[in-house]
């Protein structure tokens, strides 16, 4: 019989945001928990997120995500308004709020969420400090992409 080849580990990821790394350079990464309701994390079971336009608003020592769509169930309690583009507060350490904070007060950085993922029972959010891409910029990294694909498949057909 043969062996099935996929990890053991179960894939622990909600989704990742490809477009902030197409549109930004990612500098430097941080794990964050969220603030949610109960019928969020049940949407976020079904993977029923978009982090598309998402961004970090840090505003008075604390941090806000901003363009998260959680769309609700069919079957969410009916005493309980859902609204799916809430703001919904990350929880950070005291330092990393103040290292965000600073870095994004300069000019052409941001802070994007890249990727939502489950920790144990925990839903932790990836941000990253990200400094806006020009179109040149943009166009060099597919370029880069594609070369290595080219280059993989090369080295693939001299191992035969």
């Amino acid at each position: 019989m043969a062996k099935s080849c996929k990890s053991k580990t179960p894939d622990n990821t909600i989704i990742v945001n490809k477009k902030a790394r197409h549109d930004y350079f990612l500098e430097d990464k941080f794990e964050a928990g969220f603030e949610l309701q109960g019928w969020e994390v049940k949407s976020l079971r079904l993977k029923k997120v978009q982090l598309m336009d998402s961004y970090v608003l840090i505003k008075e020592g604390e941090a806000f995500l901003l363009g998260c769509n959680i769309t609700p169930l069919d079957t969410a309690s009916t005493h309980v308004i859902a609204d799916p583009g809430r703001t919904k507060k990350l929880l950070l350490h005291r330092k990393e709020l103040a290292r965000l904070f600073s870095a994004t007060q300069q000019k052409g950085h941001t802070c994007v969420c890249t990727k939502l993922y489950w920790k144990g029972h925990l839903v932790k959010a990836e941000i990253a400090l990200a400094k806006g891409k020009q179109a040149h910029d943009k166009r060099a990294t597919a370029k880069d992409r594609e070369w290595n694909i080219d280059k993989q498949r090369i080295v693939r057909q001299a191992n035969r």
